[in-house]
């Protein structure tokens, strides 16, 4: 086999072992991220942490295991507005010893009024958390990124990462108890840089029979206007090309 002229982290994180967490244990990570929600400095005032979360699937990578979570709310975002959808959103994370309880409960939490209900057109409802770094020689590195979601479209099965074209992990889709199996949690490098051009995630979904369904950058890529376009929409000559019009 050639050397790989390109050598950057694939499928580091161990695969799910529990699922969605529920019961005691859930109950326990929920004090846990309630504690986190409550040191969120910007929160609007009044907006009420909810008793009831949604819980991802476990993963477990660098010696901790990763709990992504969300939770619904509402709060008034305008003086004098009415109450608007939030979403409380996070991590809980512990060091799981061979044969022993969990043991150093951290967490983060943050909030954000862009919400699912509010974008019937998304395909993927997708958060994610820098949780370490990579590096690699001659200064390559790639942020590992805790990346969680649910699937807004039918059919979805399985979920993967890619960078660059690379698959760097994949999950099956997850449910709760009775709930709908809609939920995935990935451990993957991220904004790889100095191999070229950066290279960053996208997320896609896969049907039972290998047939991608949706897919999803974690960026949002601004492109160059076209000049031909612009030059169209302001009723101008867009001029031969590399023409400098100024």
């Amino acid at each position: 086999m050639p050397i790989d002229n390109r050598p950057f982290p694939r499928f580091v994180a161990d695969a799910s072992r529990h699922g969605i967490p529920h019961g005691r244990f859930a109950e326990r990570l929920a004090s846990v991220f309630k504690a986190a929600c409550e040191e969120i400095e910007d929160l609007p005032d009044g907006a009420a942490i909810p008793d009831e979360f949604t819980w991802f699937p476990e993963r477990a990578w660098s010696g901790r295991v990763w709990i992504p979570v969300s939770g619904s709310s509402e709060a008034v975002m305008e003086e004098g507005g009415e109450p608007e959808p939030i979403e409380l959103f996070g991590l809980v994370s512990f060091v799981q010893p061979e044969g022993a309880d969990p043991t150093d409960f951290k967490a983060s939490a943050d909030f954000t009024d862009v919400v699912a209900a509010e974008n019937p057109d998304w395909t993927i409802d997708i958060s994610d958390e820098v949780i370490g770094t990579w590096r690699g020689e001659q200064g390559r590195e790639a942020a590992m990124t805790l990346v969680w979601g649910r699937s807004l479209v039918a059919g979805a099965f399985a979920v993967t990462a890619e960078l660059d074209g690379v698959t760097v992990d994949q999950d099956p889709l997850f449910g709760g108890q009775g709930a709908k199996v809609d939920r995935f949690t990935l451990i993957a490098p991220d904004a790889l840089k100095n191999y070229g051009d950066d290279a960053y995630l996208e997320i896609r979904l896969w049907s039972s029979r290998g047939k991608e369904v949706a897919r999803e950058s974690l960026y949002e890529i601004e492109q160059s206007p076209d000049p031909e376009e612009t030059a169209n929409e302001q009723g101008q000559d867009p001029g031969p090309e590399g023409t400098d019009r100024a």
